[in-house]
């Protein structure tokens, strides 16, 4: 478990959803769901498939808007808004099937993460001048830490299309932290790795969390991974959350066991 040791008694609330429901046309993708995401905190969404994770998430990011209930947004109601206003606000995703710009570099693939906090002057840019430079500057010196933190110096020049698979993962997670989020989503990031892998994406989201201080919102299946790393999990099954507690309380519920774990 995240050893960051604080409760939600002590944690300041980010997010709430509230009663928020949705549909597609005659399927219920989400029914009366509530939840709290407090800053600071890894939570992991778990459920069986078709159970309303991912529409969870597209909630929360705002790319999709409940047809009844609330979202929350530091004590302020969230609206009806552009996905780009909601990465303005501070929230990065990742998603299920990498999204990368297969033909360019590890490196171009992270700077575009930092395209929403690049100021623009027609003028200044069509000569390069000062400001303009500067921010170049400052924004490569920002993706090379990134680089760094997540050891994927050695491919950096190289076209992601030609990388792994656990390392294209890196550099998904990369672009996301590009953007400097207080709220990452995370759609199933250890899915399709190996042990060494999961080992080493595990490392990176607890550091992620710890280090620069960001609440991480997680939908994996592998239930060693969502125990280990969690802080809070939210158990989801036919659109209805079932359980919302610590690991060990989670994993220990029959509700869960019934629907999702199965006996140990």
């Amino acid at each position: 478990m995240s050893n960051s040791g604080a409760t939600k008694e002590n944690k300041k609330l980010m997010m709430g959803i509230s009663n928020v429901s949705l549909s597609f046309g005659g399927l219920k993708a989400l029914i009366d769901v509530s939840l709290k995401i407090y800053e600071k905190e890894i939570l992991a969404i778990i459920g069986p498939n078709g159970a309303g994770k991912s529409c969870m998430l597209n909630i929360i990011s705002g790319i999709y808007t409940a047809q009844q209930g609330t979202v929350e947004w530091k004590g302020k109601i969230r609206g009806k808004i552009a996905p780009h206003n909601i990465a303005k606000m501070g929230i990065a995703r990742t998603f299920q099937n990498i999204a990368l710009f297969r033909g360019m570099t590890a490196l171009d693939n992270i700077l575009t993460g930092r395209n929403l906090l690049m100021k623009r002057g027609l003028l200044s840019e069509s000569f390069y001048m000062g400001w303009a430079k500067k921010q170049e500057i400052d924004h490569r010196k920002k993706v090379e830490e990134i680089i760094d933190f997540l050891e994927i110096q050695s491919v950096r020049k190289i076209p992601v299309a030609r990388l792994p698979y656990g390392i294209q993962k890196r550099v998904e997670l990369g672009r996301a932290l590009a953007a400097e989020p207080e709220l990452l989503l995370l759609d199933e990031p250890m899915a399709g790795m190996n042990v060494e892998e999961k080992e080493d994406m595990c490392r990176f989201v607890l550091d992620v969390n710890e280090q620069f201080g960001t609440t991480i919102v997680l939908i994996e299946h592998d239930m060693g991974v969502v125990m280990d790393i969690s802080d809070r999990v939210a158990v989801l099954d036919y659109g209805q959350k079932i359980a919302d507690d610590v690991p060990e309380l989670v994993r220990s519920n029959k509700k869960v066991i019934d629907a999702y774990l199965g006996a140990a």
